[in-house]
């Protein structure tokens, strides 16, 4: 989604820009030369990661050999700082400078991945405004350019409309449940979440439920929402659309919180991971906080369940909380608000554009 809208704001400045390297159908969409798909690589979780171990050498192999015969101005990396720091490591090696947009959550844990920046990144773009003090300690050039998704959440319908579009009734409330855009994340929350909401009805009457499904999930993944005695529906992709009508939202840790956020929508925040995975990361972890909208507060704004803690009892006292406790809603949405002011104005994908073309340009040998 980043990388896409990267490359909208890079042809609209320079229309023969070719872009090319590892992404998914939005940066296809945009006018990117697919090189590999994100989508087979993308897990949560340490233990988890092992599975693709294999999968994310060759590509590792591809890039670099493509890169190798291409000769890019310059490599844009962009989250996912497992692949791509080895990634960034080998293109720098053939004198391709290296910008990283979306960048690593070092103030979260891995501090001394900082070293590993320095040596290796020509330019730092983050998307969170504390970041940039991090970067600018360490001397690493750092521009703050803001969150792509102000930008980008955006519905394409109206609440009523799409409501109407999912044969539900505008008039009565909705829950939305987005469990996750990784197989693993929806093995490990799709079951919890569709255990609480018959618990969820029983005490908000006439509610109705909109999963939001990201792309590219098999449909077995979402079988334990096929539940009788409720009115649920899954929406494919359309996560904004989903997040516009709701009146509160059980969500996946991650990205979705920033864009429930948006939205202005109280949430309850889940996370899970094997039991391996956590233990390990719990003590690497130099934040008691994991939802990005606690983070960028800097305090405790919305409930996280996490492991052992996400039960669907637990998702389902919080979820009727944030539906019929006015003042509650009233003070979650104050603070949501001052979240998404810290994230800087619209136009961040076009600060970063700005930002790449001055590094390519500068490299460009007369």
């Amino acid at each position: 989604m980043y990388a896409g809208a990267l490359v909208d704001a890079l042809r609209r400045r320079e229309p023969d820009v070719d872009v090319f390297g590892l992404g998914g159908d939005r940066f296809a969409a945009a006018g990117g030369r697919l090189i590999g798909d994100y989508h087979a690589l993308s897990v949560t979780g340490l233990t988890e990661a092992l599975s693709v171990v294999p999968r994310s050498f060759a590509m590792l192999r591809k890039l670099t050999k493509t890169a190798r015969e291409q000769q890019p101005h310059a490599l844009v990396v962009i989250d996912f700082p497992d692949f791509n720091f080895r990634l960034m490591r080998l293109i720098r090696k053939q004198g391709i400078p290296v910008i990283y947009y979306v960048s690593p959550q070092l103030w979260a844990w891995r501090p001394a991945r900082i070293k590993l920046m320095k040596r290796s990144v020509d330019r730092v773009l983050p998307i969170f405004p504390f970041e940039e003090a991090i970067y600018q300690k360490a001397r690493i050039d750092v521009r703050f350019v803001g969150h792509p998704l102000i930008d980008l959440a955006r519905p394409s319908l109206t609440r009523e409309a799409f409501l109407k579009k999912l044969n539900l009734d505008p008039s009565k409330r909705v829950l939305a449940l987005l469990p996750g855009s990784r197989k693993n994340e929806l093995e490990r929350l799709a079951p919890v979440i569709a255990k609480a909401v018959p618990a969820i009805a029983a005490q908000v009457p006439n509610l109705q439920f909109v999963v939001a499904r990201a792309p590219n999930l098999n449909d077995g993944l979402f079988e334990p929402f096929g539940l009788s005695g409720v009115t649920l529906r899954i929406a494919d992709v359309q996560t904004d659309d989903v997040l516009n009508a709701c009146d509160a939202v059980v969500t996946a840790s991650g990205t979705a919180t920033v864009q429930s956020a948006l939205h202005g929508k109280p949430m309850v925040v889940l996370y899970k991971l094997s039991p391996t995975t956590y233990r390990l990361g719990k003590g690497l972890a130099r934040v008691d906080m994991y939802a990005m909208v606690n983070l960028i507060a800097g305090r405790r704004i919305v409930i996280e369940l996490i492991q052992d803690d996400c039960t669907p009892e637990a998702v389902t006292s919080e979820a009727v909380r944030i539906l019929t406790d006015q003042p509650y809603r009233v003070e979650m949405i104050a603070a949501l608000d001052d979240v998404r002011q810290k994230l800087g104005g619209p136009g961040a994908s076009d600060r970063a554009a700005e930002a790449v073309l001055d590094v390519v340009h500068s490299s460009d040998v007369p």
